[in-house]
């Protein structure tokens, strides 16, 4: 399998705004659903088929349905996700880890499925947050449009943002559906990227478990 990496460039500061990691409802008004309807209509006429017909006569509002389904991402906030923590951890502060967290996403070049898998580790600095959050912070920022640098860029700043622990990192696997089913056309082909922030930075052997542990 071939697996190109890509680092995300850590000296660059990632800047929190409304749309990366605050409230997913800010910016310009929504559309509403029969405008999305007839959008998804005049998508089948321009594909060369007829929306009238009794096979597609319905699919318009099904696929709104499953657009807010796949975008529902930008109605929560993934900051609010971390904000419960837990002090009562007997003084525990090596890595926590959570390994291998599938997701479904969409390009934002072409909106076709992004499939892959999230690896998230944290040091605490005296609280943790429940494991289940840690997932619930993938899913939501892989429920938006994405490309996959900045969605790992995304998962690593909001934890450290919100827990300031000791460093944070994260690993996505994917594979993009606008290079296996279009394009170039490279089925075999994943995308790696990865985020080091505080000692998975900066101390070599704690990056270096954190990296063992993912296989």
């Amino acid at each position: 399998m071939t697996t190109p990496v890509r680092t995300v460039d850590e000296t660059a500061k990632v800047k929190a705004t409304a749309t990366d990691i605050g409230d997913g409802r800010a910016g310009p008004q929504r559309p509403s659903r029969a405008e999305a309807e007839a959008a998804f209509r005049t998508i089948i006429r321009w594909a060369g088929d007829d929306p009238d017909r009794e096979g597609l006569r319905e699919t318009p509002a099904r696929a709104a349905r499953a657009y807010e389904e796949f975008f529902r991402g930008y109605d929560e906030d993934p900051a609010a996700v971390l904000r419960k923590t837990f002090e009562e951890t007997g003084g525990y502060d090596e890595m926590v880890m959570l390994r291998g967290v599938r997701f479904e996403s969409h390009c934002e070049h072409h909106i076709v499925p992004i499939i892959g898998r999230a690896w998230v580790a944290y040091v605490p600095a005296g609280r943790v947050v429940g494991i289940s959050k840690l997932a619930r912070l993938v899913e939501i920022f892989a429920k938006r449009l994405q490309i996959q640098e900045k969605m790992t860029a995304q998962i690593a700043d909001t934890i450290q943002e919100v827990l300031e622990p000791q460093g944070v990192a994260v690993v996505i696997k994917a594979v993009h559906h606008c290079m296996t089913t279009r394009g170039v056309r490279q089925p075999a082909t994943d995308l790696v990227t990865s985020r080091m922030l505080g000692v998975f930075r900066d101390n070599r052997s704690t990056r270096q478990e954190f990296l063992a542990l993912i296989d």
